[in-house]
């Protein structure tokens, strides 16, 4: 039993162990680093690992076979480190693969195991779980009346998903609350939307990243494009970032790129040497030098983080509205098999400033309040000139029955009743008219 366990540490973990009863007796001895010091096992450990295995095997109450064992002691190994690095079997690998197109079946959560609880980082948009009032910071407590404990937290995110037209029911404690409240919702098929593009106002452009996806980078040239192909000149552009859970990070880095010149996006260090790298911007900028202001908030996490702070600190962009998630760590996924794999915390990223955001977030350059912009039940009534009076004497110019004016909130569109989105096209506006015209047209990327 030592030797198997002493063996499959050695596999799993990429370890050596020191065997005393292998040395030649007249060989010198071997002169070890500190560095293999670090990596080599003590043998008592192993030991005191095989005693643990096989008083599980003997004594559980149910019969546990050696693969069981084995899994779960991977699956603890893992869990132990950070709540990102995980052991992926081939249901969890297929998960993998669908949060990168943006296809699956379920609630439209993204979570993460925190002592023992689930914690929403972000709901997808329009997905059941954004619909049933669930936001980021929201703490999943219990499923279909199960608690979820520290021994099946990892196991209870899975229960998220499931077939289409399938109900679960979720006790949520909201931010700021007590006590949890019931939440039910049906399963559904999710179909993340990367990108959506609009017109805020003539020359304001809305530009709303969910996820990033594998295609997000080529979704943005081609949808700006679209918009482009109007003839607009755009005066500026909001980019929501806001509960926007991550994702892969060649996609951050080509949405970054699409908005920079030149400058650096970010850098990734690890204790490996392929996991030092570098990601530079090239020359090009989708909307030509225009002013940007990233809404951004609490969920707004990992690759999200990576293009808010690489706009940030090459003064490309304004970031508006609430401390960021603070995820500052990338995972990569290492095969064990054809279905079977780890994904393993390997590095830390770094904005273009050389700051590690982890655990501590992006802070916003103008913070706003989870506010919300209610309609009055009856418009108000402003006297704003000679117009509004009863009976005024008409204009020249001035057509029966019109003012020829505008109300805000009907120029703005759905920006009337976003507080955030407002405001950000309030600075955006203000920015703009700050803007010097360029002298020459900048070569377009893509």
């Amino acid at each position: 039993m030592n030797k198997l366990v002493a063996v499959t540490f050695a596999l799993v973990a990429g370890i050596s162990l020191a065997r005393a009863d292998e040395a030649k007796p007249d060989a010198p001895p071997v002169p070890v680093d500190e560095a293999t010091k670090k990596t080599t096992v003590d043998i008592n450990d192993v030991r005191q690992f095989a005693a643990v295995f096989a008083l599980v095997k003997q004594a559980y109450v149910e019969p546990v076979d050696d693969k069981t064992l084995l899994q779960s002691a991977v699956k603890g190994l893992l869990a132990n480190l950070d709540p990102h690095s995980e052991y992926l079997d081939e249901k969890a690998m297929t998960e993998l693969s669908e949060d990168t197109t943006g296809s699956y079946n379920g609630l439209g959560i993204e979570v993460l195991t925190i002592e023992g609880t689930l914690r929403v980082v972000a709901p997808i948009d329009d997905s059941p779980a954004e619909r049933g009032g669930i936001k980021a910071g929201d703490i999943i407590v219990r499923i279909d009346g199960k608690p979820i404990t520290s021994e099946n937290a990892s196991e209870a995110s899975n229960l998220l998903r499931g077939k289409a037209g399938s109900q679960v029911t979720l006790g949520v404690v909201h931010e700021g609350a007590s006590a949890p409240v019931e939440i039910k919702l049906t399963r559904e098929p999710i179909r993340v939307a990367s990108v959506r593009t609009r017109w805020i106002e003539p020359g304001y452009v809305y530009l709303r990243i969910a996820q990033f996806q594998e295609d997000t980078g080529g979704e943005v040239k081609r949808k700006l494009a679209k918009l482009r192909d109007k003839n607009q000149p755009v005066k500026g552009l909001v980019l929501d970032l806001r509960s926007n859970p991550g994702g892969l990070l060649t996609s951050a880095v080509e949405v970054s790129d699409d908005f920079l010149d030149s400058g650096l996006i970010v850098t990734t260090k690890g204790r490996l040497k392929q996991s030092d790298l570098a990601f530079n911007a090239t020359r090009g900028d989708l909307i030509d030098g225009a002013p940007i202001v990233v809404l951004a908030d609490n969920g707004t996490a990992s690759a999200a983080e990576i293009v808010a702070g690489a706009l940030k600190d090459n003064h490309r962009a304004l970031i508006m509205g609430r401390r960021t998630f603070g995820k500052g760590s990338v995972q990569t996924v290492l095969p064990l098999d054809e279905t079977h794999a780890i994904k393993l915390t390997t590095a830390r990223y770094y904005t273009p400033s050389g700051v590690s955001i982890q655990a501590a977030g992006i802070q916003p350059d103008i913070e706003l309040g989870d506010l919300k912009l209610v309609a009055r039940d009856l418009p108000p009534s402003y006297i704003t000139g000679e117009r509004d009076l009863p009976n005024h004497l008409k204009g020249t110019n001035e057509k029966d029955g019109a003012d020829g004016s505008k109300p805000a909130a009907t120029a703005r569109g759905e920006a009337s009743d976003d507080y955030a989105l407002s405001e950000a096209l309030n600075v955006l506006k203000g920015l703009a008219l700050q803007r010097k015209p360029a002298s020459a047209a900048v070569e377009k990327k893509g």
